[in-house]
């Protein structure tokens, strides 16, 4: 591949409050210098910290062999690479080992972008996601993981970007570097010789559509529903077409997708499922795995779920990562006949501005709260007064001394802010855990008040 690849594919363009500030971060992103203090720190061991030229596509080819290393994944073809590169706008870092065997290639990998993070009252604040962080077998135990970890928090800090996301492969790495999990999953599976669909009968009809169809009209649907849940992102176009199953990561996976599309009775599209069926236990006893589901209205939900359990030949529907307040529950005629497991979390996020992070985001009450926040970082620390007025906007101060009489008060950590941050964490639970400290009684009931969300957080992606 020539260096002249560099016709990269651009995230999306961001909407809402967030639109000047991801844009900007984004351009500067790619040209910031990189971290000094990480740099040093590794230089120190004879490692070299450095950005991937990501236009450059033998260096770039290099850094993602190394990712797919990092976990476990076989040497990509070159036509993965070929896709792969259009993540180029991402700022691609990797750590180097001049007296490794493979010199050329990184010890160590991550690469980050920001996007709008949909937070309560359907409302973005744009957020810094981290992925790809990968170490060589060879090199682990040294703190790259960390210098990488931290430098990206400083630079996601020194572009202005107040929330810090990912999902985590392991969930006992990044509660040191000040995430906690906001977002949560389940995964269904439904024995539909056992139940039958109770839910509303829906207005429209169902059409089977090729993905390269559902490329073009499943954007729109995917926008439209993206700020109805705290946690979601906007894709990029990588991932999106990783969703459909339109790159090289897995072409035997791809070529067993299907999907169908939801019209609703004046014929506008609202939604869509993409699936595979299975071999089950025999040619009756096929398995249908959701692989994803789009519903932009109620309507479209009960119209997609009762075509997916009423499918001939299929004894179990499955759909993992799914919200767990989805309908569904209250939508079949034997609760019985639904199994959640995999109860988890998957996004998990890391506030490194609590004034621009907590303003960008709605509240369920009004109230007056203190928050005490400690952060062995530094970022966060903070006193500050969170005041939400009756139409669920707060305003954020910080105190120099104390809490004003009428207002509740806690003292938390970083991490507990960063879970309670979308609203489907419990206060209260966090004080029963020993977690957070109510400074004042009662403050933890307030904080639930203010801080829950409608609906419960949900990221349905991996990133």
């Amino acid at each position: 591949m020539s260096p002249k690849h560099t016709a990269r594919a651009q995230p999306p363009s961001p909407d809402g409050a967030a639109d000047a500030r991801i844009e900007r971060a984004q351009n500067d992103s790619t040209v910031l210098p990189i971290d000094a203090e990480s740099a040093d720190r590794l230089s120190d061991q004879g490692l070299r910290l450095e950005l991937v030229d990501t236009s450059d596509a033998a260096a770039f080819s290099a850094w993602l062999q190394a990712e797919n290393r990092g976990f476990h994944l076989p040497r990509a073809a070159a036509r993965a690479i070929d896709e792969q590169l259009q993540t180029g706008y991402r700022r691609t870092t990797g750590v180097w080992d001049a007296t490794a065997a493979d010199a050329a290639g990184p010890v160590a990998t991550i690469a980050c972008w920001p996007t709008p993070l949909t937070v309560p009252g359907e409302r973005t604040v744009p957020s810094w996601a981290i992925s790809a962080v990968t170490v060589a077998p060879t090199h682990r135990r040294r703190g790259i993981a960390r210098q990488l970890i931290e430098a990206e928090l400083r630079t996601a800090k020194a572009l202005g970007i107040p929330v810090a996301i990912l999902t985590v492969s392991e969930a006992t790495i990044y509660s040191r570097y000040g995430f906690a999990p906001t977002a949560t999953v389940t995964d269904l599976t439904i024995d539909t010789r056992r139940v039958t669909w109770t839910g509303p009968t829906a207005s429209g009809r169902l059409h089977l559509v090729p993905m390269e169809q559902l490329k073009t009209d499943g954007r729109e649907l995917l926008e439209r529903v993206r700020l109805r849940a705290p946690g979601e992102i906007q894709l990029d176009e990588y991932l999106w077409q990783r969703l459909l199953g339109l790159v090289a990561d897995d072409d035997d996976e791809a070529k067993h997708l299907r999907a169908v599309r939801y019209d609703d009775a004046e014929g506008q599209p609202q939604g869509f499922a993409i699936y595979r069926i299975k071999d089950g236990a025999n040619f009756s006893s096929h398995v249908l795995e959701v692989k994803y589901l789009v519903a932009v209205t109620d309507d479209a939900h009960s119209g997609i779920w009762r075509y997916l359990l009423e499918m001939d030949l299929v004894a179990t529907v499955t759909a993992p990562m799914q919200p767990i307040d989805d309908p569904i529950f209250w939508q079949i005629s034997d609760v019985r006949g639904l199994s959640t497991t995999g109860h988890r979390d998957h996004l998990w996020a890391r506030i490194l501005d609590p004034k621009a992070a907590l303003e960008g985001r709605s509240y369920a009450a009004p109230g007056r709260i203190v928050l005490d926040v400690s952060d062995p970082l530094g970022y966060a620390d903070a006193l500050i007064l969170v005041e939400i007025d009756a139409d669920g906007t707060a305003v954020v101060s910080t105190l120099d001394g104390e809490a004003p009489d009428d207002a509740a008060a806690i003292a938390i950590t970083v991490n507990e802010l960063g879970a309670l941050f979308l609203g489907g964490v419990s206060a209260r639970t966090l004080v029963r855990a020993g977690r957070i400290t109510e400074l004042r009684p009662g403050s933890a009931d307030a904080v639930d008040r203010s801080f829950r969300s409608l609906v419960a957080p949900w990221l349905s992606v991996w990133f």
